[in-house]
């Protein structure tokens, strides 16, 4: 399905709103979908027809429920998910007998009929082509998304790779920050696997030839995201998705392969004997700024078109956006596999989008012996991307851990001298709250013994919601369900000896103490605290227990001191001008009654006005 296609689509079934006055790359296309993406159930996606260059700009394209499934063809994301259960059910019984071994070659068959396609001469994405001084990135729509971005960044890139021993290619998903008309950054992390074939290449002394596909099928975006294993094609995924394979073409710069009908094509190199260049800030998925860093140069060859082409994006930051609906669909594909050959007991996976992907998961697993939780922790822990997890909760089989109630009848009822299960590992490094870059503390929660009708632990419900004693509370309208006390105080409040001071001296027994900056207060919604609370906790310095009472550090840190990170980011927001100019200009949009801007909000969370850290 080419992307003209995927919007017709779209606009026949009312999920596309097209906006025709002349847009702003810089900053302005970003607010007015940041807005739109925040509104119940994900809003529409957008078509900027008119972005001051020859390319029209897809935002939001798959954030929503509804689209997500529409992008990859299925009613419900459950069919693809079901699927891939029975592939792997059908791959992984075992074949005893000559007729059960003759019943596989059907699925094999199907299987073949998935591997990505090459096929001679030119392909869509080919149709126009840019080199030697013709190559210009500035004529492309590339959004800059936030005010303190190091540049533009072109966010939705499928980076092609080959394996330098094996020729296995690669397609991921990597930010690229504009630096000239001819070079861009090249942010693969240290756990990725182009980072790996990077690595390679500057082994065996080569330059590494490198291709960015953008646009064409929603399929080829959803896969290059996908937690695919190593040296496995994520065309076959698509290929699976869409149960028909992808054509592909030969680059006309380099031997890398490229799906034939997307919209652009930049090929190049990435040099690793080439010092590595400053990359950065950009605000990020986990809702704050990822701060500068080393990474290396993208140099591009050459660039080809189809002569309809349309410049995909996205934005990321404060959730919920577009990456969420993402991720919905990868816990809902790849819950199979996680079950089937990493986690039999996993009956559920779960990672709410206050989470950001990676600081949250909720699992329900069949217990049946002592340990098994902690089991399967480690095993979760230890499997492919689920290995920058921060907090996992693990639940038994009967408990819906989509359920908020359900949940809360259980942590209400914890002991914490029992339940949480301390551990060290790798996290995300844009995980900003350890010490130690992509590296720190993790923490499991068993619930898997917990009696949700049994008798919770008394508590002591405040007096009063004035502030008081140097802090100010929140509502207490989750003290009942949960037990917590939500508290907002300055940094220079000593988070164990100050809480349990104020416990005791107003008379207050809580289950759980939550501690957060002042900038928070008034404005925060129950999904932003929690937001707030996975980011910037880091589980073995933020989290201690008094008695029976779990006691929450989540404001921002100092760095430098004690066991602090040495940075610690702003959240993502616009500026005040680029709200003010949107708020002018937003009947010229046609998107009906003026939405208020999520910034406004978030920025009372700001340390320092343009400062990246503390």
């Amino acid at each position: 399905m080419r992307l003209r296609e995927y919007i017709a689509k779209l606009e026949a079934a009312g999920e596309l709103q097209r906006i025709t006055t002349r847009v702003d790359t810089r900053f302005e296309i970003s607010e007015i979908t940041d807005r739109i993406s925040k509104l119940e159930g994900g809003g529409k996606a957008l078509l900027f027809e008119n972005t001051g260059t020859d390319y029209p700009v897809l935002m939001n394209m798959m954030g929503s429920d509804r689209r997500m499934a529409m992008a990859l063809g299925v009613d419900n994301l459950d069919s693809i998910s079901q699927r891939i259960d029975n592939l792997l059910k059908s791959a992984l019984a075992p074949k005893n007998t000559m007729m059960d071994k003759l019943r596989m070659l059907p699925l094999l068959a199907d299987v073949a009929k998935w591997f990505p396609h090459k096929v001679s001469g030119r392909g869509e994405c080919q149709e126009v082509v840019m080199r030697g001084e013709e190559v210009d990135l500035t004529k492309l729509p590339i959004l800059t998304s936030w005010g303190y971005d190091g540049g533009p960044f072109i966010t939705l890139p499928m980076v092609c790779t080959l394996d330098p021993e094996t020729g296995i290619p690669n397609m991921g998903m990597y930010r690229m920050q504009i630096f000239d008309k001819r070079t861009t950054g090249m942010h693969w992390h240290r756990h990725k696997t182009g980072a790996r074939h990077y690595e390679g290449y500057k082994r065996l002394g080569k330059r590494m030839p490198v291709s960015v596909a953008l646009g064409g099928d929603p399929a080829y975006i959803y896969s290059a995201t996908a937690p695919m294993p190593d040296n496995m094609d994520e065309m076959l995924l698509a290929g699976m998705l869409r149960e028909r394979p992808v054509k592909m073409v030969k680059c006309l710069t380099n031997d890398i392969w490229v799906p034939a009908d997307c919209d652009f094509v930049l090929e190049g190199y990435v040099d690793p004997e080439e010092e590595l260049t400053v990359e950065g800030p950009f605000g990020d998925h986990t809702g704050f700024y990822s701060l500068s860093d080393l990474y290396p140069r993208f140099h591009v060859e050459a660039i080809t078109t189809r002569r309809d082409a349309i410049y995909p994006a996205t934005i990321v930051g404060v959730p919920p956006m577009e990456d969420a609906y993402i991720a919905k669909a990868t816990e809902r594909i790849f819950l199979a596999p996680i079950r089937l050959a990493i986690q039999p007991e996993v009956r559920d996976l779960y990672m709410p989008i206050e989470g950001t992907a990676h600081n949250l998961a909720l699992v329900s697993i069949a217990k049946r012996y002592m340990g098994q939780p902690q089991k399967v922790a480690q095993g979760l822990w230890g499997a492919g991307q689920m290995m920058f997890n921060k907090y996992l909760v693990i639940a038994a089989e009967s408990v819906d851990v989509r359920s908020r109630e359900a949940l809360f009848a259980l942590l209400r009822r914890l002991d914490p001298h029992k339940a949480l299960i301390a551990s060290e590992g790798v996290l995300d490094v844009l995980d900003h709250s350890s010490p130690t870059t992509g590296y720190g503390a993790k923490l499991a929660i068993d619930l898997t013994d917990i009696d949700p009708s049994s008798e919770p632990t008394p508590l002591t419900k405040p007096r009063t919601a004035q502030p008081a004693g140097g802090v100010e509370l929140f509502d207490t309208s989750l003290f009942d369900e949960l037990g917590l006390l939500i508290l907002y105080a300055e940094r220079e409040w000593r988070e164990r000896v100050d809480v349990v001071e104020y416990l005791t001296h107003n008379g207050i027994k809580a289950k759980y103490v939550a501690l957060f900056d002042r900038g928070a207060a008034g404005n925060m919604r129950h999904g932003d605290l929690l937001w707030l609370a996975a980011a910037n906790t880091d589980p073995k310095r933020d989290i201690t227990i008094h008695d029976d009472t779990v006691i929450i550090d989540a404001r921002s840190k100092r760095p430098g001191y004690g066991d602090n990170p040495k940075r610690f980011p702003n959240a993502v927001t616009s500026l005040p001008d680029v709200i003010h100019l949107v708020d002018q200009r937003w009947e010229e949009y046609g998107l009906g009654e003026l939405i208020e801007s999520p910034s406004r909000r978030y920025r009372k969370l700001w340390l320092a006005e343009g400062a990246e850290w503390l």
